[in-house]
């Protein structure tokens, strides 16, 4: 079923509407204030998309009357958090009905009350109809005095100052947002709250309050008034710590998120930092180890001179030897020839010849000192030429099975699970043996474009570094439909196709990729180390 009038010309605005609506607008315990400051930033607008404008309507024979509003966000796709006293005329009326009108899209939907907590201000409402939202993370850990917060609604001052009617309350619209910080430290008696300085008016009643990585940390409900009667600048969220208990009491299983908030212009900052220190230490490993190299090629060409000397020696040694040995034969000679042993002497003479001969050939063969100092200058030269001390990782050693598990100082992340992934990987860029990665550039990658969520991820391996990386881009609808409509352009080749499959996957992913942000809202990195022991397909699924 769907809400005919919402953004259709059916709604009536006559005078029991106008009063009806401005009695409730008196009933708000939220203030009407103009927003004094905007975020803009990627995660700010990404959790912008979860939120929904509340309407309670009234049918009658002319359609549709709007007769009051207020602010929600998504916890699930189909359940919306707001405040019970956005909800009072509905439990009083019947006749009333409750719709959602989504931040984008073309048209509203009809819910209904699942559960109403009046003692902390909370209720939860979900979707009657077949639509689903983008659904919202809490913040579970602590929010610090003077931390910046963002609230994010729809304030009726700002429709009633660009000139909408109660009949334009009914089509999709982006939010309003503003920005303050925590004034901490007091709470609301009644339920526990966080004061804080982002403006909000009426109609922001139940909408989010946000850290700056667009996690939900309070549910605006009321602010201060002065003496006098007129607005003040101080309001209250209710906390997370009523929040919390009434989802689980709720049966809702929500996301949450506790990880430390950091922008990526911080992330940025620490990566470039990390690179300069990785760059120096390298360098600093090289000029050691290119000092312990010329200290072993000094030590290698000593030694290669030091056994050329060692041969010189022992060879003038033995030419030495030679000689005196060839001065005996020929005194040998001599004395055989006068006694007229003339063979004997013949013999011995011979052998006075071999000796000289051999005194020459030692003599002449010893090293000269020119080439003393060339084997000592060709030894230093081959221990220079020794090859680097880490060599790359090789095909075979690549592939196999991995559990890889996050690095927190190398990542940023705020909306999602960081749990260890299991990664099966082959030589052709198979992903547990049945998902293809596409290769671009040099680089292995997957792009998911889900159907069921308003996110496309980017995943990518470095097999030679075992570096597993997830970019997260929350996008809003028109940019999801843009993916969507590429992604329906192009089959994905199965495993085991080639590298010419891979490639063309990589070219169409790459249209995919020219959609996107430059700079996603998360990146999760993961060092992956080979496990014997792993299981595929445990772990988050890095597939479609």
């Amino acid at each position: 079923m769907t809400m005919p009038s919402m953004g259709a010309p059916l709604v009536r605005t006559g005078r029991r509407a106008i009063v009806g609506f401005l009695a409730l607008l008196a009933a708000c315990i939220a203030i009407c204030v103009p927003a004094t400051a905007r975020a803009d930033t990627a995660d700010i607008n990404a959790a912008a998309r979860s939120v929904v404008r509340v309407v309670i309507v009234q049918r009658d024979s002319a359609g549709y009357d709007v007769i009051g509003h207020g602010t929600g966000f998504a916890v699930t796709p189909t359940l919306i958090v707001t405040n019970a006293h956005v909800l009072a005329p509905l439990l009083e009326d019947e006749r009333l009905q409750l719709g959602v009108v989504p931040a984008q899209g073309k048209s509203g939907y009809f819910a209904r009350i699942v559960r109403v907590a009046s003692d902390v201000d909370l209720a939860l409402i979900e979707l009657t109809e077949d639509a689903t939202l983008p659904v919202a993370t809490l913040y579970s850990g602590a929010v610090g005095d003077g931390s910046d917060v963002f609230a994010v609604g729809y304030p009726a001052n700002v429709d009633q100052a660009i000139g909408l009617g109660l009949g334009a309350l009914t089509s999709p619209q982006a939010p309003v947002k503003s920005r303050g910080q925590v004034s901490g430290g007091r709470t609301a008696s009644q339920y526990d709250t966080i004061l804080h300085t982002a403006p909000i008016g009426v109609g922001n009643s139940g909408g989010p309050l946000l850290d700056p990585c667009g996690r939900v940390v309070g549910v605006n409900s009321f602010g201060t008034i002065s003496d006098n009667g007129s607005d003040s600048e101080f309001y209250f969220a209710v906390s997370m710590r009523e929040i919390a208990p009434f989802l689980r009491e709720a049966g809702v299983n929500a996301r949450f998120n506790a990880q430390p908030c950091r922008s990526m212009g911080e992330y940025d900052a620490q990566q470039d930092a990390r690179a300069m220190r990785e760059a120096s230490a390298m360098q600093a490993r090289q000029a050691a180890a290119a000092a312990r190299l010329r200290d072993e090629a000094e030590r290698a060409g000593r030694r290669a001179e030091l056994e050329a000397l060692d041969q010189r020696e022992t060879m003038m040694a033995l030419a030495g030897a030679l000689l005196a040995v060839m001065v005996l034969a020929v005194i040998g000679t001599v004395v055989l020839y006068d006694r007229d042993r003339r063979e004997a002497a013949l013999a011995c003479g011979v052998f006075a010849g071999v000796a000289l001969l051999g005194a020459l050939v030692a003599w002449f063969s010893r090293p000269g000192i020119a080439e003393i100092e060339r084997r000592g200058e060709a030894a230093q030269e081959a221990a220079l030429d020794q090859p680097a001390d880490r060599a790359p990782v090789s095909p075979d050693m690549q592939k196999g099975r991995f559990t890889c598990r996050l690095v927190p100082e190398r990542s940023r992340v705020t909306v999602s699970d960081a749990s260890d992934i299991s990664l099966g990987w082959d030589a052709e860029g198979c992903v547990n043996g049945r998902t293809q990665y596409g290769l671009s550039n040099g680089e292995w990658s997957r792009v998911l474009v889900p159907n069921s969520e308003q996110t496309v991820s980017v995943n990518r391996y470095d097999p030679e570094k075992r570096i597993f990386t997830t970019d997260r881009f929350l996008v809003d609808l028109s940019v999801m439909n843009a993916a969507r409509e590429a992604r329906g352009q192009y089959q994905t080749p199965a495993c085991g196709g080639g590298e010419d499959a891979a490639r063309e996957l990589g070219e169409n992913q790459d249209a995919i990729r020219a959609m996107l942000p430059d700079m996603p809202n998360e990146r999760l990195t993961y060092i992956c180390e080979p496990a014997a022991d792993a299981v595929l397909g445990e772990g988050e699924d890095v597939t479609d």
